[in-house]
């Protein structure tokens, strides 16, 4: 009993202590609402592909939460620590993807919904956009959205499709490849942050709302805190249907609605073995030379 009271006291405390902070900043709580789109995934270090059916082999391989969106739930929860406001996580997946949602509420996270219906089942990337850009719409009803956040791409599909198909049905702009947010500007409501380039990176600013998609160095996920892991045990996630949603064209929804498909998936074969060249160093370059020519004379002939 005196444990369970040291619990409840250390959680009140600790709630307090955001309230107040943003409280002292001069603003009033939960002045700005990012909303962080996060998924389920399987784990792909332990995942194979069936060498028959050439799909992947799901059996007994433990779900999780996408790597790159646990980072976009713990920038979303630092910017809420700078500058007050409250952070929603947005999935869309089976029953049991409540569980990636609970993973969310431990990092840091204020609410959580779960859109889960057979209706869903099948989707492409086109859409689950459409899906996620319906529940958007439903959230920022009640609570308008001032910024969304993504991975950049889920493990187990790696396209970085979902997250600019978003932001184009919401009509805000997207940034993609954030590694780093620089300012957050609620007063002139605009954000600053660097886009990773493949040899540096630039900076960008752009006005709210918009939708960024991170990369992992973007941060790193801290460790969470007794009190959230005390909440997240607790929490029941918000969970809707297609019903619950509003004006929802169920043409674009699932199978339906997925012009992608798939044909065909296989693991690649493994590399042969390098050739190893021996003699002097003008051997070894007359060898070269006699291999790349008669791979070139080959290739020609086909």
């Amino acid at each position: 009993m005196f444990l369970f009271f040291l619990l409840c006291y250390i959680t009140c405390n600790y709630k307090l202590k955001q309230i107040k902070r943003g409280l002292l900043r001069g603003v009033c709580f939960f002045p700005m609402h990012i909303v962080v789109c996060v998924k389920q995934v399987p784990d792909t270090k332990i995942i194979k592909v069936n060498p028959k059916t050439n799909t992947l082999d799901r059996r007994g391989v433990p779900a999780i939460l996408n790597p790159y969106d646990g980072h976009a739930v713990e920038e979303a929860v630092r910017i809420k620590k700078q500058v007050g406001g409250k952070v929603t996580v947005l999935s869309m997946g089976p029953p049991q993807a409540t569980q990636v949602i609970k993973k969310c509420i431990e990092i840091g996270a204020d609410e959580g919904y779960l859109i889960s219906d057979r209706r869903f089942a099948g989707a492409d990337t086109l859409a689950t956009s459409y899906a996620l850009y319906k529940a958007l719409e439903k959230i920022s009803k009640d609570n308008p959205i001032d910024l969304v956040l993504c991975g950049l791409h889920a493990i187990d599909g790696d396209t970085g499709q979902v997250g600019p198909g978003i932001a184009r049905r919401l009509d805000i702009p997207p940034v993609t490849k954030v590694i780093k947010v620089e300012e957050v500007n609620e007063g002139e409501k605009y954000i600053k942050v660097h886009r990773k380039l493949g040899d540096g990176y630039e900076v960008i600013q752009a006005q709210l709302p918009c939708l960024l998609t991170v990369e992992k160095e973007i941060n790193e996920v801290a460790y969470s805190p007794l009190p959230n892991m005390i909440q997240a045990a607790r929490y029941e996630a918000n969970v809707w249907t297609v019903d619950d949603l509003e004006n929802v064209d169920i043409a674009q929804l699932g199978l339906k609605g997925s012009p992608t498909v798939v044909g065909k998936m296989w693991a690649p074969q493994p590399p042969e073995k390098a050739k190893i060249l021996e003699g002097s160093s003008s051997e070894q370059v007359k060898e070269i030379v006699s291999t790349i020519l008669s791979e070139k004379s080959e290739l020609f002939q086909q």
